[in-house]
Formats: C-alpha cells, sequence, structure tokens
C-alpha cells in the first residue's frame, strides 16, 4: 500500500533490472533462430511449398508450423527482455472505494441503526414544537 504522504503519479517503488549475462545470449541465440524461421518461411512461401502439387500434401502444414515456431520464438525472446532488462517500477494511483461511486458522502458510509435518533423521535411525536 502506498505511503498516505505520496501524490498520485509518484513512483513507490523502483527495482533496476537484473541485467544477466546468461539472458543476453540467450536473447541473441534466440534472435538467430527467428531469423532462420523466418528465412525458412519466406523462401517456403517464395518457392510455393503451401500448394499441394509441389511440395506434397503436407507444404502447407509445414509451413503452418514453421509461422507458429517464429511466434513461440518471439514470445521466448520478448519474456526474457521484460523479465531481465526493464526495470520494476510502481506508481501510485488513486484507489477508488465503492461507497464514492454511489454518491455517498463519507460520514454516510456505515448508514444509520434502527435505534439512532429513536429518543429524538418520540420526542417529537408527543410535543411538535420540540427543538433538536
Amino acid at each position: 500500500m502506498p505511503s498516505e504522504g505520496s501524490t498520485y503519479g509518484d513512483i513507490h517503488r523502483y527495482e533496476p533490472p537484473r541485467e544477466s549475462t546468461a539472458a543476453a545470449l540467450a536473447i541473441v541465440v534466440l534472435t538467430v533462430i527467428e531469423i532462420l524461421l523466418v528465412g525458412l518461411f519466406t523462401f517456403g512461401i517464395i518457392a510455393g511449398w503451401g500448394f499441394p502439387d509441389t511440395f506434397s500434401e503436407v507444404g502447407n502444414m509445414f509451413l503452418g508450423t514453421v509461422l507458429a515456431g517464429i511466434f513461440i520464438n518471439l514470445a521466448f525472446i520478448l519474456l526474457l527482455y521484460r523479465k531481465e532488462f526493464l526495470p520494476d517500477v510502481m506508481i501510485v494511483k488513486k484507489r477508488r472505494r465503492k461507497w464514492e461511486d454511489l454518491y455517498i458522502r463519507e460520514e454516510d458510509v456505515d448508514g444509520t441503526t434502527i435505534a439512532d435518533g429513536l429518543g429524538d423521535t418520540i420526542k417529537r411525536a408527543i410535543y411538535p414544537y420540540y427543538k433538536r
């Protein structure tokens, strides 16, 4: 929970990224694999592997599998980059309470009880000119 002295938009927590060498090396290897997969997919499209008459009946499925590999590889690259090279930042935001959405005043949040003001109600019923 942010401290009470924080204003909206202030940075509440900032943790610098780890920037590990193993993650950087993994991203480089995955990028090389990504380039190879994109090249294979592009060559397959140009060569017409998707048509049954040129590359048997499995050409279209092969190109689909290569395309799925491209996106899965890209997902791993982005996951590693986000985890290891972007800082963890938490910014203070306004948190609204439920009673604010109902247009209720803050002093009326808990409501009233049955006996609240019962004495004054009885006095006013007996003596109509009774003042609070």
